[in-house]
């Protein structure tokens, strides 16, 4: 059986680093766009990672356009933006997909580890509403990806201990992040 210590993410430049780098390390993995209604969560991770990068926690953020066109550019334009906005001090892997027959296959084992159970938090409802409307009516029928800042965390021990979807409020994430360190 795979472990999460078994995938790579490529950098921009094209460089492959293994997962195998953070073991022993809290890993929250999240797809990241910079036109998005989520975009404001690169504070939060900003926040989340210079708070606890200090105790370990490791933050892989990989853009991703799948989603309504919401990561246009190359990936030094979205380290610019992000860099410039948001001050993002931790490392922006290649944009890539995270679903469909191009999709990371760290993103494959993502999805298996921990699947799709619904949205919570304030922007609930209307997420299922405009899926339901202008993606797919049965979008909660698999365990895709369904939009941009879902966030996987990945216990120390190399666990994939739970999946948030980007309604999920903040501090619930970051109390999870505590846990696992």
């Amino acid at each position: 059986m795979a472990s999460i210590y078994d995938f790579t993410v490529e950098k921009p430049d094209g460089t492959e680093v293994s997962l195998s780098e953070f073991q022993g390390k809290p890993m929250l993995i999240v797809n990241t766009a910079t036109g998005c209604g989520f975009t404001p969560q690169y504070e939060d991770l900003k926040n989340l990672y210079n708070t606890y990068s200090g105790q370990g926690l490791e933050i892989i953020d990989i853009p991703c356009d799948q989603f309504g066109h919401q990561a246009p550019g190359t990936d030094e334009e979205i380290h610019t933006f992000c860099t410039a906005n948001f001050g993002t001090p931790y490392e922006q892997y290649k944009k890539s997909e995270v679903n469909g027959d191009g999709q990371l296959p760290l993103y494959a084992f993502l999805k298996e580890q921990q699947g799709f159970e619904g949205f919570t938090g304030e922007k609930a409802d209307f997420m299922d509403g405009y899926l339901k409307e202008n993606v797919d009516p049965n979008y909660a029928d698999n365990d895709d990806i369904k939009w941009n800042f879902t966030k996987f965390l990945v216990s120390k021990d190399g666990d994939v201990v739970a999946r948030f979807e980007p309604t999920v409020d903040m501090a619930v994430v970051e109390e999870a992040v505590k846990e696992q360190l």
